[in-house]
């Protein structure tokens, strides 16, 4: 049983993940949103902005474990991003919930969108974009809107659509100017395969 830890190791991170079991699919996505969250925000500590790193590349790594929780957990019932947080919190790493929280580009469209793309901080903007430059790779934001529009037909209107790449936009504007890059710049901090490994490695040696 994995014990309460407010923001945890690259590696204890990992071995959370990886006690859900999570399919490929899930894996693959949340390696690329926690490499590129991991590599923007050793960009912005380059530059002297403030962002903790650790707690961002958990985040990044965690953000959507409420999509391999079991759907009896509480957790399961609550909207995308809500029901990450609150599976983290309920385990001891309520700091990790308000990026986790504001991750899913539905958020986009909240009415309170605007305000919090003004105010958020700079963890929360990171975990959020890179989320945005990720489905199973880094790829653009014209290239994940477009994912999502042939997943999700029906799944919002064109102009919730317009409104949601239009603050996407200025995410993109707001992070890449924190880190200091152009977005095409962007790129992976390749961590997350020796934090599995280091994950699966204990894992073994507890059950020796």
């Amino acid at each position: 049983m994995i014990g309460p830890m407010p923001v945890p190791s690259r590696t204890a991170a990992a071995a959370l993940l990886l006690s859900l079991e999570p399919p490929s699919w899930h894996l693959r996505h949340a390696r690329a949103v926690a490499e590129i969250a991991g590599w923007l925000a050793a960009r912005c500590a380059a530059r002297g902005v403030a962002a903790d790193r650790v707690l961002v590349e958990a985040a990044a790594l965690l953000h959507d474990v409420d999509k391999a929780i079991p759907t009896s957990d509480p957790a399961a019932a609550l909207p995308h991003g809500e029901g990450s947080a609150a599976w983290l919190t309920a385990r001891g790493m309520a700091e990790l919930a308000p990026p986790v929280a504001a991750h899913p580009v539905t958020r986009l469209l909240d009415a309170e969108a605007d305000a919090w793309l003004a105010s958020a901080s700079t963890e929360e903007l990171l975990v959020a974009y890179a989320d945005k430059r990720a489905g199973q790779r880094l790829e653009s934001l014209d290239a994940r809107f477009a994912g999502w529009r042939r997943r999700y037909p029906d799944g919002w209107s064109a102009d919730d659509d317009a409104r949601a790449r239009t603050r996407a936009d200025v995410l993109e504007a707001t992070v890449c100017a924190r880190a200091g890059v152009a977005p095409p710049a962007v790129r992976r901090l390749r961590w997350t395969g020796r934090a599995l490994r280091a994950a699966r490695r204990v894992a073994m040696e507890r059950a020796a």
